[in-house]
């Protein structure tokens, strides 16, 4: 049986009243973004903090921060949507936990999904922190030392932002794989671009034109974003990290 491709079917109305198939999935794409976004800012900031943590001589606390990444990174990322979303507010005091299932969508969805992806993505960005700290050679922090620096400024001022640098390359690839992570939202019902696809496949019964347009929207945009960070990775190279900085990226 041959199946008869129908691209039309993108400018066609949509049941919903909010114009064709096509503006639908895009509306998708913004939602898919915005959870995106907002997940990386959490991962970033407390995966830094957690990588960094891990590289200093405090036993105790290098101790705690390996015990988080492996709490996060050991549980699939979509058992800890639903935990987010349907466990965490049973946890909660009654008064707060009936408000959070009240919330209305798709803020409901929302909030979870980005706590999830956000601390799920945490950990990655910590291992990435650690090692591109570990990368750098123990002169730098040595230095920092002689200088007179406290620890705490010799991580701000020396060994963080050369160690950032190196990172550039795998921190797009973790963004790039928050955004692709994000589909596993519509589980916990958020209509970010999968969800829209598979909605849209639903409603006009032509799954493949659904899937093979949300498939070219996340193909275009994780290039602009792959584009997006070459150019500022060669606006911060450091010269004579440049191989440091490519090994980190395979990595």
């Amino acid at each position: 049986m041959n199946y008869h491709w129908d691209w039309g079917i993108l400018l066609s109305p949509e049941p919903g009243g909010t114009g064709t198939y096509l503006y639908y999935l895009f509306i998708g794409l913004g939602w898919t973004l915005a959870t995106a976004l907002a997940a990386w800012v959490i991962a970033l900031s407390i995966g830094s903090v957690v990588g960094t943590l891990r590289t200093t001589p405090h036993l105790w606390v290098v101790r705690l921060g390996n015990a988080y990444v492996e709490l996060f990174r050991n549980i699939p990322l979509i058992v800890q949507m639903f935990l987010w979303f349907f466990v965490v507010p049973e946890l909660l005091p009654k008064g707060l936990g009936d408000w959070i299932k009240q919330v209305p969508p798709p803020w409901g969805s929302y909030i979870p999904a980005v706590l999830c992806l956000g601390l799920y993505t945490s950990v990655r960005v910590a291992e990435q922190v650690k090692a591109g700290i570990q990368s750098l050679s123990r002169g730098q922090g040595m230095a920092g030392t002689a200088l007179g620096l406290t620890l705490g400024q010799t991580y701000r001022f020396v060994l963080l932002p050369m160690a950032f640098r190196i990172m550039l390359p795998p921190l797009t690839s973790e963004f790039m794989n928050v955004i692709k992570n994000s589909s596993v939202a519509l589980t916990i019902g958020l209509l970010e671009l999968t969800g829209r696809a598979r909605a849209m496949q639903e409603f006009s019964f032509r799954v493949f034109e659904a899937f093979t347009a949300a498939t070219v929207i996340y193909l275009m945009t994780n290039l602009l974003v792959v584009f997006a960070m070459r150019a500022l990775e060669k606006k911060v190279r450091v010269p004579g990290l440049i191989s440091a900085s490519a090994t980190a990226g395979g990595h």
